[in-house]
């Protein structure tokens, strides 16, 4: 078995790179800081000895390094699971954000799950299985003050989801959406969490493991998980 995890150098990534290699699954994870994910790997190398854990530098803005990274995962073999996790926040308003704002968090929100995921479901199709998994957000399904361009990002993510789902159904290959909240991770710096607020990571994580180990004739389409006190 094997599960592909982009952007899993750290938090919520490499808390689900963790997850599924407890289980057995070989890992092929990437990120753009190769140093943080070469410790990544060996963490879970020393912990989990009976998996093999791949990892490649990679830049998920750019299209020709996805691709790249793409062909190097499917060298490897066909993925079982495959998480676009992969994504950054900025705040700001569409209307006076800066000049480029746009197209840089398109292209690592959405784009890189895109070409990603093109890339490498003519594999799944033809073996007939796989679980695809893409990161939205609350922020995919309200518009919020600040939100700009990263509210975009994941709103064309749950589209894709959703158009996704349709085109796969008859493959046999299941497409889930996950929709957090705000999740404890390092985009809230020194955030205070001692009242528990806001959610931690593995409240995600075990929800996304949760859904890959349903029969094959049923999927969790979309996960919505939010602070029991509600949205900040």
């Amino acid at each position: 078995m094997i599960a592909i995890i982009t952007g899993a150098s750290r938090g919520m990534g490499r808390a689900m790179a963790e997850k599924f290699a407890s289980v057995g699954y070989d890992l092929i994870l990437c990120a753009r800081n190769l140093e943080a994910l070469e410790k990544t790997k060996s963490a879970l190398q020393a912990k989990h000895s009976q998996i093999n854990v791949h990892v490649f530098h990679a830049d998920l803005t750019d299209k020709l390094s996805v691709q790249a990274f793409a062909d190097q995962c499917l060298t490897i073999g066909t993925p079982d699971i495959l998480i676009n996790n992969a994504g950054t926040y900025t705040p700001g308003n569409c209307i006076d954000e800066a000049d480029g704002a746009m197209e840089k968090i398109m292209n690592l929100n959405f784009y890189s799950a895109y070409h990603l995921t093109r890339k490498l479901v003519p594999n799944m199709i033809k073996r007939g299985s796989g679980h695809i998994f893409n990161m939205c957000s609350i922020a995919s399904l309200k518009a919020y003050k600040g939100g700009g361009s990263y509210s975009v990002s994941k709103y064309a993510m749950h589209g894709f989801s959703q158009n996704l789902r349709l085109e796969l159904m008859p493959h046999n290959i299941k497409v889930t959406a996950i929709f957090p909240g705000a999740v404890l991770t390092d985009s809230w710096g020194d955030f205070d969490n001692s009242n528990a607020r806001i959610m931690v990571v593995d409240d995600v994580v075990d929800m996304i493991f949760a859904a890959s180990q349903l029969s094959p004739q049923a999927v969790v389409e979309d996960i919505v998980i939010r602070p029991q006190l509600g949205d900040l």
